[in-house]
């Protein structure tokens, strides 16, 4: 077995985590999300996807999140191609911006919010 066999091996034994991520693309969603807060929390996870930080933060926070889509709802925000809708958010939810960062929105306001290293999917369970 070669290096190459063993690669593709790993590839294979990887298993993808599968959250329940709604991507968030338009500017008309965050009205959305505002309303979807008042029954579900809501949560805005902002990454940069040329960051290596954001990259292990986001996989850190994906093998740790255990929340299901009716507790709690989860938007994916690509900044690098949606860079005025992140603004936005920080506008909207009075939250200054950072990457990667994680916002919770409950009754249609922040009511949470971390950067970096101090985002921790199991504290969204305080949330619920």
């Amino acid at each position: 077995m070669g290096l190459f066999s063993r690669s593709k091996k790993a590839k294979e034994e990887k298993v993808e985590n599968k959250l329940p991520w709604h991507i968030l693309s338009s500017l008309e969603q965050l009205n959305e999300i505002k309303e979807i807060s008042k029954s579900t929390p809501v949560a805005i996870f902002k990454h940069s996807t040329r960051c290596g930080i954001s990259r292990m933060v986001m996989r850190q926070f994906e093998s740790s999140y255990s929340l299901n889509d009716s507790q709690l709802k989860l938007y994916y925000l690509d900044l690098l191609n949606y860079r005025s809708l992140s603004d936005e958010v920080g506008f909207t939810f009075q939250v200054m911006h950072q990457s990667p960062q994680l916002i919770v929105i409950k009754d249609g306001v922040a009511v949470a919010h971390a950067s970096h290293n101090s985002i921790q999917a199991q504290e969204l369970e305080n949330f619920i």
